[in-house]
């Protein structure tokens, strides 16, 4: 019996092009200015001090800080300073209105369903955790934070790795079997159901179909497909 929902974000509750055509744009267009007027600030300096860790070059100059950050935006690197400096970002993009969170209109009607019915809802997604509330508070359909029990972000591992999966289950108050994960992305569905999670790929845009896991179109057809 499921008993809780661990949910991807772009693809899946998102359509993807508002990552890359509205936040990520966005992001590239304004970090320049924003590390170099904030690159002092306690949570900042953290995130650049870690970027030159990526890089192994622990005396990088704030100059090449920031054209490696631009080229991981540019390639669409999960590397985790990376999603911290883009919700730092993000947040004031929300705050000034420059955009709203978009949230497909099937995925805020299961959401909400589910979280009626007792489930216990969770978000696994490679932007940072920052990035995540800032986008459920500023979504097309309001503040969606109280329909949420926790979220989880490429600290916890790889999205395409099984024991990041194995790792949330030991956060959570339920066993692998009891959680479902939901994605657009075959490899991680298999991470998901090599940890004991259930699976369900949301098949959108295209994507390569999952030969291994169940799949609906859109939400409209979830309960049909629980039912099977």
């Amino acid at each position: 019996m499921i008993k809780a929902i661990l949910t991807d974000i772009e693809g899946t509750i998102t359509r993807i092009s508002f990552v890359k055509e509205i936040l990520f744009p966005y992001a590239a267009d304004k970090l320049p200015e924003f590390v170099t007027q904030h690159a002092d600030t306690p949570e900042v300096r953290t995130q650049l001090d870690a970027v030159r860790t990526e890089l192994g070059e622990p005396q990088a100059s704030l100059e090449r800080v920031i054209t490696s950050l631009l080229n991981w935006i540019a390639e669409d690197k999960k590397i985790t300073p990376l999603k911290q400096l883009q919700g730092m970002i993000w947040q004031h993009g929300y705050q000034n209105g420059d955009f709203t969170g978009h949230i497909y209109p099937d995925a805020y009607q299961f959401l909400c369903a589910e979280h009626d019915a007792g489930k216990a809802l969770y978000v696994y997604s490679s932007g940072s955790v920052q990035a995540q509330q800032l986008l459920f508070a500023h979504s097309d359909y309001g503040d969606m934070r109280p329909m949420f029990s926790g979220y989880f972000d490429t600290r916890v591992g790889a999205k395409q790795q099984p024991e990041a999966y194995q790792t949330i289950v030991s956060q959570l108050s339920f066993a692998a079997h009891e959680i479902l994960f939901l994605s657009d992305v075959v490899a991680e569905l298999d991470a998901a159901k090599a940890a004991g999670m259930q699976t369900l790929q949301l098949w959108r845009d295209g994507q390569p179909r999952a030969q291994a896991h169940p799949f609906i179109e859109d939400f409209s057809q979830y309960h049909a497909q629980e039912s099977q």
